[in-house]
């Protein structure tokens, strides 16, 4: 009778262990449906650079494999006229978390395993190639340039909301835009990269979109109101699952800890770029701005949000900035402010306010707000018309057409360009500045 009750035990508790392991697997590797280029796997994936530290010395890099590959390490070197300069690449063991993908409830419920490293004490101005893996499993190598440590011509590129049907319709942005500027030195997304925040889905198409655009242009996420919403119907709304684990953000220990990697500065060879969270604890980033803005002596300043200061669409208005930021951009001489979140296309300015409301005065903030995803809405004129109380001049107008900007910063001037998905030029406008007294002209 023991020797029965035994094996019955043996038994149950062996089928429990297999029923136990089978059901672990199936939930790393609950793969039904998906794409080819959705499923993980040990092959390194949706690898991006992102800013974290000094521009010229430092560079984040992320990337996603599946739940079996536990350590990764990434590879770094200063790139050379041949293939031997992988030969005095340096290693870096990355840190790694796990990601529950089905966090959220329309996803698949599987694992995958984000890997991050910050290369450091890299030389400025350098030509440097790296690549990530696991020491078997190896992307390729890609190349990117870090910054001078003083003040030198840049070029940029600046989307607006990528958001809907991004591998369909957003991918010939993003390219188009390469092609126009393939030696930019950085992206700003202005918020919406996605249309539904944690859907990993839609994540897995704005990577493709990019594809190895991603891992070679160094990207400054803007969160927008789309990379907010509910995990389940009964809980409140969160910032997207994938955020911080996909982008090694800077974080600012000062504020919120909800606000970290969504409110953050880079300092890009004496150009100020203030990114901020204009979604969520508004108030709290207030003094933020006064104090970034207030002890910055960059020759330009750059404020990216992606709700629009003066929106352009019909019903819109983002009255808190206008009331609260902007006298703080006024203040503080921003030269240029990007948004998104309107879906049209719209530049004005904002001149020195002066006492004398007769006198002429010079410029002072350039403003514009952009979409470069398929989603487009129709011009409120009135409402524009309306922001001159707030003594902002519209100067270009578009809707229906997916725009990306590009802007170069070279001696006295930074060049505004703005490019339709065609790569026909829309709109330009010039700032030149003179350094030694602030003022500046606008053309």
């Amino acid at each position: 009778m023991k020797k029965i009750l035994f094996i019955s035990f043996f038994t149950v508790t062996y089928c429990l262990n297999i029923f136990s392991q089978k059901s672990k697997d199936s939930h790393d590797h609950n793969h039904v449906g998906l794409h080819h280029w959705e499923i993980p796997s040990k092959d390194p994936d949706r690898i991006i650079l992102t800013f974290n530290g000094d521009p010229s010395s430092k560079r984040a890099v992320t990337w996603r494999t599946d739940s079996t590959v536990k350590k990764s390490v990434a590879q770094i070197a200063l790139a050379g006229v041949n293939s031997r300069f992988s030969k005095n690449a340096i290693t870096y063991t990355a840190s790694t978390e796990k990601f529950d993908v089905g966090l959220y409830k329309s996803n698949n419920s599987y694992m995958v395993n984000y890997h991050s490293v910050i290369f450091e004490k890299l030389k400025p101005n350098s030509l440097y190639a790296y690549r990530v893996g696991d020491g078997t499993n190896w992307s390729e190598w890609i190349q990117f340039l870090t910054a001078n440590n003083d003040y030198s011509p840049t070029q940029f590129v600046y989307f607006g909301d990528a958001q809907n049907d991004v591998l369909s319709h957003w991918s010939r942005v993003i390219r188009m835009a390469y092609q126009t500027a393939p030696n930019a030195s950085f992206v700003i997304h202005a918020g919406d990269l996605v249309d539904t925040a944690h859907k990993d889905y839609e994540w897995a198409q704005w990577f493709k979109a990019g594809g190895f655009i991603h891992s070679q242009w160094t990207a400054i996420p803007v969160v927008g109101n789309h990379e907010f919403q509910r995990t389940k119907q009964s809980s409140p709304k969160k910032l997207s699952i994938q955020w911080r684990p996909q982008f090694t953000l800077p974080v600012e220990k000062s504020l919120n800890s909800k606000l970290h990697e969504t409110v953050y500065t880079v300092n890009y060879q004496d150009v100020l770029i203030l990114v901020l969270n204009s979604t969520d604890f508004l108030e709290k980033q207030t003094e933020y701005i006064k104090d970034k803005l207030s002890n910055s002596d960059a020759k330009w300043k750059i404020v990216t949000c992606h709700h629009s200061i003066f929106s352009p669409a019909k019903g819109r208005d983002f009255e808190y900035a206008r009331k609260n930021w902007k006298p703080l951009f006024d203040q503080y001489s921003v030269d240029l402010v990007l948004n998104g979140h309107d879906h049209t296309y719209a530049r004005g300015h904002v001149p020195v306010i002066t006492a004398d409301l007769n006198k002429s005065s010079n410029f002072n903030t350039l403003y514009v707000t952009s979409v470069s995803g398929p989603k487009q809405y129709k011009l409120g004129l009135e409402q524009i018309k309306g922001y001159k109380a707030d003594g902002y001049q519209a100067d270009k107008l578009g809707e229906q057409t997916q725009f990306f900007q590009v802007i170069s910063i070279e001696n006295d001037q930074l060049i505004y360009k703005a490019y339709t998905v065609l790569g026909e030029e829309y709109d330009k406008a010039v700032i030149t500045k003179d350094f030694l007294t602030g003022t500046k002209t606008l053309k």
